[in-house]
């Protein structure tokens, strides 16, 4: 059995919880009410894409080297009324 890691993003959501994406993983989107289950959700979400990826034959991506964390800010735009 292959071990393979990944990185996720965990999110706050307006509504609570937190939304989950994961950017070796395109389009894979997920969430949980608690920091806790939407860990177990990503693990359940990530093994349902990679399990897809292998039904159809297609290679299992790795995790990209990112060299840079994230970077947070907010942006101001003006609004033409």
């Amino acid at each position: 059995m292959a071990e393979h890691s990944y990185t996720v993003l965990f999110e706050p959501a307006a509504e609570g919880g937190y939304v989950v994406t994961c950017p070796a993983l395109p389009d894979l989107v997920t969430e949980g009410d608690t920091l806790e289950e939407a860990r177990e959700m990503a693990r359940d979400a990530i093994l349902a894409y990679v399990e897809s990826l292998r039904k159809d034959g297609e290679p299992i991506p790795a995790d990209p080297r990112m060299t840079l964390e994230p970077v947070k800010e907010k942006i101001k735009v003006a609004i033409p009324a």
